[in-house]
């Protein structure tokens, strides 16, 4: 049996979190933050192989995490996905340059989660 794969999801709202576990614990191990300075610990510690993470987050917001993931030689390859309520393409685009392999708005579609995630996680 396969390994399983290690998504770290990172969001301010648990119902969110719950969603995207309901989502994806299924073929995956899906950890949680709720917020910024949570998921750098964690992604520096358990490296996981995927973090979908929140835009509109208390202290620190999801492009400041995503920077300092980026700045961090030991989460630098680490694949980011944002999952947001943020649907303007300005959002989209800041999110990709901060080196952001996706984007996708809420509320989820639960298959073009799946999808996306199975594309970067093989």
């Amino acid at each position: 049996m396969d390994i399983q794969k290690t998504i770290l999801v990172v969001d301010d709202a648990p119902s969110n979190i719950d969603v995207v576990k309901t989502i994806l614990s299924e073929t995956y191990l899906v950890q949680a933050a709720v917020n910024g300075k949570i998921a750098l610990k964690i992604a520096e510690k358990k490296r996981p192989d995927l973090i979908l993470l929140d835009i509109m987050m208390p202290d620190m917001d999801g492009y400041e995490v995503c920077k300092a993931l980026k700045n961090n030689p030991v989460t630098v390859n680490i694949p980011v996905i944002f999952v947001t309520g943020k649907d303007q393409d300005s959002d989209q685009a800041t999110g990709l340059a901060l080196g952001a392999i996706g984007y996708v708005t809420k509320p989820v579609d639960p298959t073009a989660l799946k999808k996306m995630v199975a594309d970067v996680l093989g």
